[in-house]
Order: C-alpha cells, then sequence, then structure tokens
C-alpha cells in the first residue's frame, strides 16, 4: 500500500428492500398541542430487509394492525420514512411487538447518508415508545435496530409515527434506489469501496489508473504495485507476475519470475532493478494484465474480507473496513486485528450491537498501523472510516465526504 390517506403501491426492490411508491399529502392528526401534527403517514418508506409482504409502507400507513418486518437473524436491521423536505421533528412514537429491539436508535438525516441520534436505548421492552422534545430537523426519519431482545426472529415495527409542525404539502420524492442496503457485493458499493482505498492508496478516487503505478515506499517489502498495492516481497506481486504469463506467455514481465521468486520475503530488488518498473508500467497498458490484478484483487482481499465481514452479520461499512485491513495488512493480519476487537466486543452475528464492534474493530486497526512507521498515519481510519461509523452510515450509502492525508474528498452518488 502507499503512504498518503391516499393510493399506495407497495414494491420489492433488489437486495430485499421494501419500499413505497406514492404521491404524498399533509395529513393533519393531532399530536396533542399546537401545530403539531403527524407528517409521516403515507410517505415513502424503504427498509433494510423484509419477510414476507411485510413491507417498509406497513409501518406509517393507516393501520396499527399491518407491520414492517426484517428478514430473521442477528445484526442491524432499519426502516426509514423521507419526510419529503426537512422537517422539524418534534415526537415520534413507536408501535413494538414481540419482535421488539433491545437496542435502538432513533436518527434524522438531511441526506439519507449522514445521520444523527435523536433518541437511543440498550433497554427496548417492546411496549409503545412515545419520545417527546426531541426537537431535531432533516428530510428522512430512521429506526437503527442493532439487538434483537429474542435470539431468534428478526425485528418488526407495526407504527411509527413523527410529528412535527403544521406544514404545506410535500412533493413527491424520488424513489429509493436498491443500493441503499446492499453489501459490496453491489457494483456501485464495490465502486466506492475501490475510491475509498485509492484515496489512501494513491490520493486520487481513480483507482483504475494505477494499473502501472509502482515504487519502493520504504516499508520493508521491496516494489509497491497495481491498483491495491501488490508488492514483491510478500508473494502477491509474484502471483500476479505468474498468471500474467499464464494467460499471456512471452509478455514483458516474464522474465522477472525468476528474480520475484528470489527477493519473495524481503525487501530486495537484487534481479529487478534496473529494468522491472518500467516494464510494469508497460504492462499495465495490456487489459489482459488489467484484468490479471482485478482477480488477483478479489482472490486474495475482496473475496476473502467479504466472506469473514457477511459471516459476522457486518453491513457495507464493516466489509469495508474489513477489505481495507486486508489490503493493508493481508487477511491473516485482517484476521489478527478481528480477533483483537473480538475480545472486546462480540460481533452482530454473536448478537452484539454493530457500531460498538466496528469501533472496536477500528481501535484495533488503529493500534496495528502504529507498529509499523510506514503505516503511522491513521487519518485513513480516523477521518474516513471512524468518521462514516460516527454518522451511522453502516450502508456506505452516498454522498461521502472524508479527508486522508490532509486531502479532502467527496463521492456524490
Amino acid at each position: 500500500m502507499r503512504i498518503r390517506a391516499h393510493h399506495v403501491r407497495t414494491a420489492a426492490l433488489s437486495t430485499g428492500i421494501a419500499a413505497t411508491l406514492c404521491v404524498p399529502l399533509a395529513v393533519s392528526v393531532a399530536a396533542g398541542a399546537g401545530n403539531t401534527v403527524l407528517i409521516s403517514r403515507g410517505r415513502p418508506a424503504v427498509a433494510s430487509s423484509i419477510t414476507g409482504g411485510e413491507v417498509a409502507a406497513r409501518a406509517n400507513d393507516a393501520s396499527t394492525v399491518t407491520r414492517w418486518a426484517s428478514a430473521a437473524g442477528p445484526g442491524t436491521q432499519w426502516v426509514r420514512i423521507d419526510l419529503g423536505s426537512a422537517q422539524r421533528i418534534d415526537r415520534v412514537r413507536l408501535s413494538w411487538g414481540s419482535a421488539y429491539a433491545k437496542t435502538y436508535r432513533l436518527q434524522v438525516s438531511g441526506d439519507g447518508s449522514n445521520w444523527t441520534d435523536l433518541y437511543s436505548t440498550r433497554a427496548g421492552n417492546g411496549e409503545s415508545d412515545d419520545l417527546k422534545r426531541l426537537n431535531g430537523t432533516g428530510r428522512y426519519l430512521r429506526v437503527l435496530a442493532t439487538q434483537r431482545a429474542r435470539t431468534s426472529g428478526g425485528y418488526a415495527l407495526s407504527d411509527v409515527r413523527v410529528y412535527g409542525p403544521a406544514s404545506k404539502a410535500l412533493p413527491a420524492a424520488a424513489p429509493a434506489t436498491g443500493s441503499l442496503a446492499s453489501g459490496l457485493e453491489d457494483g456501485r458499493k464495490k465502486e466506492r469501496a475501490m475510491q475509498l482505498i485509492s484515496s489512501a492508496e494513491n490520493s486520487t478516487l481513480a483507482w483504475r489508473r494505477q494499473f502501472s503505478y509502482i515504487e519502493d515506499i520504504g516499508d520493508g517489502r521491496g516494489y509497491t504495485a497495481g491498483i491495491v498495492g501488490f508488492t514483491s516481497g510478500t508473494s502477491d506481486m509474484l502471483a500476479v507476475v505468474a498468471e500474467y504469463t499464464r494467460r499471456k506467455p512471452g509478455n514483458v514481465l516474464a522474465k522477472f519470475l525468476p528474480a520475484l521468486r528470489a527477493v519473495n520475503g524481503s525487501d530486495s530488488h537484487a534481479g529487478l532493478d534496473p529494468g522491472f518498473p518500467a516494464a510494469w508500467r508497460a504492462a499495465a497498458a495490456d487489459p489482459v494484465f488489467q484484468r490479471v490484478q482485478e482477480d488477483a484483487r478479489d482472490t486474495y482481499y475482496f473475496k476473502p474480507a467479504l466472506r469473514f465481514a457477511r459471516g459476522d452479520g457486518l453491513r457495507a461499512l464493516g466489509q469495508f473496513a474489513y477489505f481495507d485491513a486486508a489490503v493493508m495488512h493481508g487477511v491473516s493480519g485482517m484476521r489478527a486485528i478481528r480477533a483483537a476487537a473480538m475480545r472486546t466486543a462480540r460481533t452482530p452475528a454473536q448478537g452484539g450491537d454493530e457500531p460498538a464492534y466496528l469501533n472496536a474493530f477500528l481501535n484495533a486497526r488503529v493500534a496495528e498501523m502504529r507498529t509499523e512507521e510506514a503505516h503511522s498515519d491513521v487519518t485513513r481510519v480516523e477521518t474516513a472510516q471512524r468518521l462514516f461509523l460516527r454518522r451511522s452510515n453502516l450502508d456506505l450509502t452516498a454522498p461521502l465526504n472524508w479527508r486522508v492525508y490532509g486531502d479532502a474528498y467527496r463521492i456524490a452518488s
């Protein structure tokens, strides 16, 4: 790595997201005093997952008999209501049932990406929660459930009612896309992950321009090169060149295979200088070599990281945290960081709170980075991944804004 009350139609979107497609009206249902009214009924709703036909829209329809129900299993789930425009939120009433959240957060957002807690509890009891004097403002309201009360099933909410000042009729919102709740298996999320890594590895979001990158960064691993920093000292560069030669015999890098085998496990350039860097850059123009690099990235880092992250019940942010750790420390290093985190926090799959576990993982990652001078700048964690966690952006939903090594970056969509 480099150092630096109207007609409603419901539909199930891809990746298990339940959505409401509607043309909403202002609903004037008194909430108690003054001009406070119900502002959430019939607004577009999406959820992280659903069970059967119990879609997100059932949490904010006119009935307390219907409900939204998530997929079964431990971990984090959410239901989100789009209020149409920035609204002041004074009060929220939640009606749970037997499938309730022991730990949950009530959150508000202006962009559906960055969230602020209005209320949180670790002592949910499954009753109706009438949360008053909230004094929040945002377009989106979300219930983020992170720990189940029961050992089986998922979460269910029969009613979510949001109250605020009386306002004019709100515009219809654009339908949510299927990428909201997806993990890094979604091509758009994977692209964001690669842009995030490239911002730290190469000081640019244009990761596809890094096929030709090569230099010795002085970290004891010899040459570092390519889209995720393959190194001559840790066998993955050797594997890349060997596979390239298998697919395209006689390529410009093939003659360096004996030298790569000899320097593997060291920081030596013996047999590689002076021609290897130039040959690597020349090969990078070949689509076959580019494909080899992408396949090696997936085989050695991306797929193993996702396998562990999914097994631990992590959403897209946690999947990315594992992937980024694997790129820098190798999969064995990522597993060691994971083991250190699990000594202080349970994973979602173990019934733990996802934000708490991810915080523990990032703590362990920072501690490991600081054991090497070349990796002692931990901003790729603290002003990127930790920032997303503090904003509760567990799904890596755009827009994303972060800083690495003093440089600012943004992914708008």
